[in-house]
């Protein structure tokens, strides 16, 4: 495994063939970025979220919409706890319009993935030839992505995504379950 920067992370989207799957295996992650989104939520203040929404996530969003147009699929499984976290929560409300965008996030109840033997660590897989694997510190801040390409290991994290995939709930399903704020919208 070697370590990969955000920018090599970034490219892994864009060289894809075929699809890319994340799994979320935290209930809260630390990214600095999102301490003004996060402050907005924690107000309910749902107009300011949503517009800071649209402009601090139009990246990770032109990128979905150019995946999707070229044919290629994002997939994401999200394994929470369930009442959900209030940072669940905000990543419900902030992640409305990433369906839209192209990107299928679901939800698996973490105690319906107990015993499936699943990779200890997040990750995002590119093709089912390489994997890119999430290392977190104590303060739930990213520290490092470390690429794997040995068919071996990345077997075990395509068994990973077969596990959870047909378990999980879409995330329109999830929401109505879960709803979050007076006026969830779809502008994020």
């Amino acid at each position: 495994m070697r370590n990969i920067t955000r920018e090599e992370f970034l490219d892994l989207f864009r060289r894809m063939r075929h699809g890319a799957f994340r799994l979320e295996l935290r209930d809260h992650y630390n990214v600095p970025a999102e301490r003004e989104r996060w402050e907005a939520f924690q107000e309910a203040d749902w107009a300011r979220l949503d517009a800071l929404n649209r402009v601090q996530r139009a990246a990770w969003m032109e990128l979905m919409r150019s995946v999707a147009a070229a044919g290629r699929s994002v997939e994401r499984v999200r394994v929470v706890t369930e009442p959900p976290t209030d940072y669940v929560r905000f990543e419900l409300r902030s992640n409305s319009g990433n369906a839209e965008a192209g990107e299928d996030i679901r939800y698996l109840a973490r105690d319906l993935a107990a015993g499936l033997d699943l990779p200890a660590d997040d990750y995002w897989m590119f093709d089912s030839r390489q994997v890119a694997i999430m290392r977190f510190g104590g303060d739930d801040v990213l520290k490092a992505i470390g690429l794997v390409d040995d068919p071996d290991i990345v077997a075990h994290y395509v068994a990973g995504r077969h596990a959870v995939w047909s378990r999980a709930v879409p995330y329109e399903e999830y929401v109505r379950r879960w709803p979050v704020g007076a006026e969830h919208s779809s502008g994020a």
